[in-house]
């Protein structure tokens, strides 16, 4: 009996830590569809850049509105629109002194 019920007690940590293994096995957001269009800098509030892990490379912009775009880190508004919110950032950090 005593057998019996230590097997269940092993079965039973093994599947709680399979499960909570596979939880964390892939990346929270990727992108697989992307915002052609410019994008104005005041409607943008910050971006976040997608994991390495996903298939595309990709840049979540998140929106004034509380929306999140999708678009393509090489494209050169892009590229303008990281620099001008990083420098922004900098700068605000810097006021609150």
């Amino acid at each position: 009996m005593a057998r019996l019920a230590l097997s269940v007690i092993v079965m039973m940590v093994a599947f709680i830590a399979l499960t909570e293994g596979l939880r964390g096995v892939g990346p929270k957001k990727c992108c697989f569809k992307f915002n052609d269009k410019q994008v104005s800098k005041e409607k943008v509030m910050s971006y976040i850049r997608t994991s390495q892990r996903c298939s595309n490379s990709a840049i979540l912009l998140n929106m004034v509105t509380g929306r999140q775009l999708c678009v393509k880190p090489s494209t050169a508004w892009v590229k303008d629109l990281i620099t001008y919110l990083d420098t922004k950032n900098i700068s605000g950090a810097n006021s609150n002194l």
